[in-house]
């Protein structure tokens, strides 16, 4: 006789999920008082959660972080089946906020408030700062290359991308022989594992949500999105808590014994601003990179039947104030190292080649931003106003931008070719790069400096920064790796004074 089977039952777990991240609200948050409170989800913010949840995975420690605005993307918008170059651009053009439309001096800015912030968007160049910027800082070369090894292995950075793409290698060459003999393979932080044994590498490419997935992993943090941070507390000399609004208005107190602020370097030291914390270089040194954009063509034929992708780029140097980047090939509007797994790949006679020049900005007390006497958000935190212009370095900086541009075209037999009514070589408006930097940058002198040289405001035990706006300089390079590399640093700090 068969043993008659039982029927068991649907048992699921008590506290389900509405979202691809655990989420905490704020009336639970404001219960806690934190070691560490995160104001900022991209790529500072990210990186301080990450090392405190690798460090802290066995105590009790309590972690929190806030994000002002909602999930968007749970990875790099490049990674998603649906997208091409076309929707990613016009995607993000759409969900960010072209607040430089009421700044004249700072024309081409764009905010994202998301989860994650502009890392799902970014350019994904991970390079290091030329030596002959890191000389100034108040951080050793020694400690900055340890740091930036740590950045770039946590954030998988490979000059692997383009290996054994024939674009990549032939103009390479060319730079190379003609003038050009630092041109580099650009370091990308893409995951290129592939999917084997179960383990899955769907992430390709890196943005603080990959931080956000190793956290999640190993230690418990409480996240809360749409949490907007209107004012910073600070009791008997330290850091005490923050006001966060949610979007009926609602207000709460989030208390911690530590802060760190990654905003933005508008919203940073917005907030600072706006909380009256003392500190006479909070918003000023507004520094970034003069952006020049132009486009080559080059005949396919040229080329082998692997073509491949091209990403190169000519790094700054002592002698060069200004960093020229390659990408492509594609057709009109398709200039990046990428391309669409589903869409059917043209056989073109020529190919467009995406030229961009940045150019090292002098970081100036009179480039700054400052609160708006009269104009308030809908938290009531009034709006910014930024005062920016060249100096003329700068201008002459530009002007070797152009001629080097031009050169480098023909070391690669590229000639520039305009686009419409635009010039071969345009100059985009400041704000147009993403690559704002330096409003609370790091030094030891409180007079031309916001933080101290681990990211904390002078004076101000327990208040931290830890974005691009901490950085003291940015000359002609791609600021993400080294603020990745810096928070990681704060963090470790912040470690140590709370043993």
């Amino acid at each position: 006789m068969r043993t008659p089977l039982l029927e068991c039952e649907i048992d699921p777990p008590k506290d389900l999920l509405s979202s691809w991240i655990p989420l905490t609200s704020l009336e639970k948050m404001a219960e806690t008082t934190y070691d560490v409170l995160i104001v900022g989800t991209g790529a500072g913010g990210s990186a301080v959660l990450r090392r405190l949840c690798e460090k802290w995975g066995g105590n009790e420690k309590r972690i929190g972080i806030i994000e002002s605005g909602d999930l968007l993307l749970p990875t790099h918008a490049r990674n998603l089946p649906t997208m091409n170059d076309e929707r990613f651009t016009k995607y993000f053009l759409g969900v960010s906020e072209w607040i430089g439309k009421t700044l004249p001096d700072f024309y081409g800015a764009r905010q994202l408030f998301a989860l994650g912030g502009r890392t799902l968007f970014w350019g994904m160049a991970a390079l290091r700062m030329d030596i002959s910027e890191i000389v100034k800082w108040p951080v050793s070369e020694k400690e900055m290359n340890y740091y930036y090894s740590i950045a770039e292995q946590v954030m998988n950075v490979t000059t692997g991308y383009t290996k054994g793409s024939s674009i990549q290698e032939i103009l390479l060459k060319r730079l190379r022989e003609n003038n050009f003999p630092e041109a580099a393979d650009v370091a990308t932080p893409s995951d290129l594992e592939s999917t084997k044994y179960g383990e899955i590498h769907s992430d390709v490419f890196w943005s603080s949500l990959s931080m956000f997935a190793y956290a999640l992993n190993h230690k418990p943090f409480d996240l809360a999105v749409n949490a907007r941070a209107v004012e910073v507390f600070v009791e008997n000399g330290k850091a005490a808590g923050v006001k966060v609004m949610n979007p009926n208005k609602k207000a709460y107190f989030l208390k911690a014994k530590t802060i760190v602020l990654a905003g933005s370097t508008i919203e940073t030291p917005r907030l600072l601003l706006n909380s009256n914390i003392p500190g006479r270089a909070i918003g000023h040194y507004l520094t970034n990179h003069s952006f020049l954009l132009s486009t080559g063509k080059v005949s396919r034929q040229e080329f082998t039947e692997t073509l491949g992708t091209l990403s190169l780029f000519i790094p700054q140097t002592k002698k060069r104030p200004y960093q020229i980047q390659m990408g492509g090939p594609g057709g009109e509007g398709q200039w990046y190292h990428w391309y669409q797994p589903y869409e059917e790949k043209q056989l073109l006679d020529e190919l467009l080649i995406g030229i961009s020049v940045f150019g090292k900005v002098e970081s100036r007390f009179e480039n700054y931003l400052t609160l708006d006497p009269y104009e308030r958000d809908e938290y009531g935190v009034p709006k910014i106003n930024v005062n920016f212009s060249y100096s003329e370095k700068d201008k002459a900086i530009i002007q070797q931008m152009t001629a080097a541009l031009e050169q480098a075209s023909l070391a690669m037999k590229t000639p520039l070719i305009p686009k419409g009514d635009q010039p071969a070589i345009c100059l985009m408006p400041p704000g147009t790069d993403y690559h704002e930097a330096c409003t609370c940058r790091m030094g030891n002198d409180p007079e031309t400096s916001a933080v101290n040289r681990f990211g904390q405001i002078h004076g101000v035990p327990g208040l931290y920064v830890a974005d691009n706006s901490m950085l003291p300089s940015i000359g002609a390079t791609n600021p993400t790796l080294t603020t990745v590399a810096l928070s990681i640093r704060t963090a470790d700090y912040i470690i140590n004074t709370l043993k």
